[in-house]
């Protein structure tokens, strides 16, 4: 059995958003010769294969695969944190209605995880309620930063107060790196600063207190936490001598919350899955893909499976982290 946690999807329909509120560069979808093009404003963003659209299509790949069931989420460039509350609210509405639609029609091969407005943490509460009561849904993706504020922002801690007591799951990904725009050559935003955007993501959890205040929030961080467990000796030696500059906030070791949270397998080498599985410990990593993006693992499970891990590793990652991750063990 496998169940994937880090899968994108979208409609194949979406609203000319920019048309209708009448300002920035909302995503909308057009079928040029043969292709689905995701256009920002008036600019090509993206091309997506129908993988990303058509859930048959998706199924089928599964099977060839051996995925069980995927976690489909939005792709992170619709967050639309960035947008009017208002606005951002109807449009995370739609992926979200969109998500539990597709989950609904095969729940044996999705699971449904929503975005919520987070420029406007009342809205977003709101959205997370309706996911969680009315679409059953057992969690929720959001950013590594919210329009440049870390996720340690004070800001945010009602979101995970509400979070926490809804028994609400987060994966938290990347996106609007930052330095993208001094390196926007070479894919180096997504090459180099995704990984550190998710490093940023945990420490920024670690050192501002969200997993000492809300110790019963089960928080998935993507592409196996990024640069955090390679780097976690230089974060925690940090902490050791310069307390005076990161533990202002939390003086609680770093390395004392590694297993507080989960992260997904995405690596792509065994050397380093092994590192990750030795700093990380093997019961809070989850099978990943980034399904169905060129930069993910195209055959989900491979690298896991082709290391000689033993049975009960192996199936850890594969699924069990995933239940654990999503539904606190149920």
């Amino acid at each position: 059995m496998k169940i994937d946690i880090h899968t994108h999807i979208m409609p194949a329909t979406m609203p000319h958003w920019t048309q209708k509120f009448g300002y920035g560069e909302f995503i909308h979808l057009e079928h040029r010769n043969c292709k689905a093009c995701m256009m920002k404003g008036d600019r090509l963003f993206r091309e997506v294969e129908d993988n990303c659209l058509d859930a048959s299509i998706r199924i089928r790949e599964m099977d060839e695969t051996g995925v069980t069931q995927q976690v489909i989420s939005t792709i992170p460039v619709l967050f639309n944190y960035w947008a009017k509350p208002n606005d951002g609210w109807e449009t995370s509405r739609f992926f979200n209605d969109h998500i539990a639609e597709t989950a609904s029609r095969d729940p044996e091969r999705f699971i449904g995880i929503g975005t919520v407005p987070l420029q406007d943490i009342d809205l977003a509460i709101r959205e997370m309620e309706r996911c969680v009561k009315e679409l059953n849904m057992p969690g929720l993706e959001i950013g590594s930063n919210i329009n440049g504020l870390n996720l340690s922002d004070k800001k945010f801690f009602p979101f995970y107060a509400a979070a926490e007591k809804l028994g609400c799951a987060l994966f938290v990904h990347p996106w609007e790196m930052m330095g993208e725009e001094q390196m926007s050559r070479y894919w180096l935003p997504w090459l180099v600063g995704m990984p550190a955007e998710t490093s940023r993501a945990i420490c920024s959890m670690i050192f501002g207190g969200v997993f000492e205040q809300f110790p019963k929030l089960r928080i998935a961080f993507a592409h196996a936490g990024g640069s955090f467990p390679l780097t976690i000796g230089r974060i925690e030696h940090g902490f050791n001598v310069r307390p005076d500059l990161v533990a202002v906030d939390n003086a609680i070791n770093p390395r004392d919350y590694i297993g507080r949270f989960w992260i997904d397998s995405l690596v792509h080498d065994a050397k380093a899955m092994q590192f990750v599985m030795e700093v990380m410990g093997a019961d809070k990593i989850c099978l990943g893909s980034d399904y169905p993006f060129p930069l993910g693992e195209h055959h989900p499970g491979k690298l896991i499976a082709e290391m000689g891990l033993s049975t009960a590793i192996t199936n850890k990652i594969l699924f069990e982290n995933a239940r654990d991750w999503l539904y606190a063990g149920a």
